[in-house]
């Protein structure tokens, strides 16, 4: 129908071509942001309108005309520029076209996201290799004697034993079995590190908590005893940095535990804190509905207190004061935070907490753990400013893992590119190029399992979660798909994150099956071997850090894209499907595969790539 034109001509409006809008994406507040519609001339558009919604300007609404400035062939070319000096925010944008007949025509509605860039922001977190330990299960030196330690923890002999993950007889899973993993395991195992191509150590909490998982803090200012010594920390730190790389702790600020030197609420702590005095320094930081036996808890768990963020002596102690937990554990050699929880933290809280964190280290980044398009995340009722500048460098990138394990188990690679390009266009490019990418976390269940059974297993006991091993079939079917998943990762902008045991090939399902200790002396080799291969090409290939992305084709099971950057190229090319694929891209210069030092038939300007089932390549140009 010709009233219809304007809403399915796909050639009207393509936010993603510069010949539509300039900048692409995100826009930095001040810039303006030009605007072109390209209908059809047979359509007889006579006039055209840009909607503009300023959303946090209380949904102002500015309405632009787009005159007609010129035509191309057989397309009518109207033109406008919006103003964001001034903004930082969203802006809901639309289109309005009319014609001689007087139909109006309205596209659909866009965001733009208009951010804060007058910060410089660190980029060395987005170029390296990011590498998560879970400290009480990567590696220990010796089996320790919790006698004396908070929680009433016990240590199991063997590494081998499977972590509890039965409830007690009060029906809790209390998570107070230790295995004993320490710093100087960790120190012990830089050179393995290294060898992996690693860059910086992601550590999950490391502080003093009853719990296995540490992230119901004791105490903010000391080393977990079984873990070693704030000393044992600093050397760690000195040691990492001598062999180039860099430290990021996880940052619990959302809830303390219930046994910790704050809230105290079994006494470990002795007479202080907010559950055993009210005329404790602590008091105001937590809310009671009845002191002392109901509070307000993290997702109602009573083991996790939840903290009053706005209070201004915790914000003072966590982030403020000079010896503040933030500022001092930087000093002590840490080169960034990771925010646990980030959307459960005031934007105000985190926004200081960026301003102490680049006063204390300049070079220090703030990654924040946010599940969903960080961009537009709405938490609390609120739209949270993110990424919007001075509040997060980067956030974990879980719409990546969801894109690429969707993709890997049978999905359309055309669904990966879109979901990424919505992420790319949404973000500004800090953020898109900061961003923790991984495909597995001590959140989620192990890759390798995920992509050798197919699915988490929900529908099964957690008794047979727990037995479970994959067969034999399943684990190569696994590991060929993690093969795969894994150079998507290395070559994707962002930093790639290896959870600690995926390169070596552990498996389990959720926590705290996803938590087992390093299988050391039972490593995937070969496994570990790839991943090493591809920390050697993220290092070698200046492209794979801060190239931009270009997609060549995403169709059905293949994908290819290249990473470019002053005039150099590599493909990342992946068939995830079971029929061998052929493609052929334009290219200058001779061509060879990275991974397998194959060379490939250039001829003509045109490279022919041939790629069986379940097969990659790694394609670097050489001189003509």
């Amino acid at each position: 129908m010709e009233g219809m034109i304007g809403l399915t001509d796909p050639q009207i409006f393509d936010p993603r071509s510069p010949l539509y809008k300039r900048p692409y994406g995100a826009a930095s507040s001040g810039e303006r942001v030009e605007f072109t519609l390209r209908p059809r001339r047979g359509a007889g558009y006579s006039a055209a309108w840009l909607v503009a919604r300023f959303e946090q300007r209380g949904d102002e609404i500015v309405r632009l005309a787009m005159p007609w400035v010129d035509f191309e062939a057989d397309r009518d070319l109207f033109r406008c520029a919006l103003e964001t000096a001034g903004y930082v925010g969203l802006v809901w944008y639309s289109f309005v076209l009319e014609g001689l007949d007087g139909r109006r025509e309205e596209l659909p509605e866009r965001q733009l996201t208009v951010y804060d860039g007058s910060e410089e922001v660190p980029d060395w977190f987005g170029q390296g290799v990011t590498y998560q330990i879970f400290p009480d299960r990567f590696c220990r030196l010796s089996v320790p004697d919790p006698t004396g330690m908070v929680g009433g923890r016990w240590v199991h002999q063997s590494w081998e034993e499977e972590p509890e993950w039965r409830p007690d007889h009060n029906g809790e899973v209390r998570n107070r079995d230790f295995f004993g993993g320490s710093l100087s395991g960790v120190m012990e195992k830089l050179p393995y590190l290294r060898e992996l191509g690693v860059d910086t150590l992601y550590f999950c909490p490391i502080f003093e908590a009853a719990e296995n998982h540490r992230y119901g803090t004791g105490d903010y200012s000391r080393i977990d005893p079984m873990l070693g010594t704030n000393k044992d920390f600093s050397a760690l730190c000195r040691k990492a940095h001598e062999m180039g790389m860099r430290i990021l702790l996880d940052g619990v600020f959302n809830h303390t535990g219930f046994v910790s030197r704050y809230f105290n609420g079994d006494g470990s702590y002795g007479d202080g804190g907010a559950a055993r005095s009210r005329e404790s320094p602590y008091y105001p930081w937590f809310s009671f509905s009845h002191w002392p036996d109901k509070y307000e808890s993290w997702w109602g768990i009573y083991s996790l207190p939840a903290v009053r963020e706005s209070e201004e002596s915790y914000i003072k102690f966590i982030i403020e004061d000079q010896e503040s937990v933030v500022r001092s554990w930087l000093r002590a050699g840490a080169d960034g935070w990771r925010l646990d929880v980030a959307d459960e933290l005031p934007d105000s809280f985190i926004a200081r907490l960026h301003a102490a964190v680049r006063r204390e280290k300049p070079s220090a980044v703030v990654i924040g753990e946010v599940w969903e398009d960080g961009s537009n995340k709405i938490a609390y009722d609120a739209r949270r400013a993110h990424i919007w500048g001075r509040h997060l460098d980067g956030l974990m990138n879980y719409p990546f893992r969801n894109a690429i394990l969707a993709y890997l188990l049978g999905g359309r690679a055309e669904d990966f590119r879109e979901a990424m390009e919505t992420i790319r266009e949404n973000y500004p490019p800090f953020a898109f190029y900061s961003a923790m990418n991984s495909l597995g976390t001590h959140d989620t269940p192990r890759i390798l399992t995920l992509l050798g059974v197919g699915s988490e297993k929900r529908e099964q006991s957690k008794q047979w979660r727990a037995d479970y091993r994959m067969t034999e079939e399943e684990r190569q079917r696994g590991l060929a798909r993690l093969r795969l998943g894994a150079l998507m990762l290395y070559a994707f902008p962002g930093s790639p994150t290896v959870y600690y045991g995926d390169e070596a090939g552990a498996e389990g399902f959720e926590d705290p099956f996803n938590r087992r200790p390093f299988p050391w002396g039972r490593e995937d080799r070969d496994l570990a071997g790839w991943f090493s291969l591809l920390g050697r090409a993220r290092h070698e290939l200046t492209p794979l850090r801060r190239g931009d992305i270009v997609y060549e084709v995403a169709r059905g099971s293949v994908l290819a894209f290249n990473r470019t950057l002053d005039g150099e190229r590599v493909l990342c090319a992946v068939n995830a499907g079971q029929e061998r694929a052929v493609l052929t891209l334009p290219w200058r210069g001779s061509a060879r595969d990275f991974l397998t030092g194959q060379s490939f038939p250039v001829w003509e300007g045109e490279l022919k790539l041939e790629l069986g089932p379940m097969d990659c390549a790694l394609v670097t140009a050489g001189p003509e």
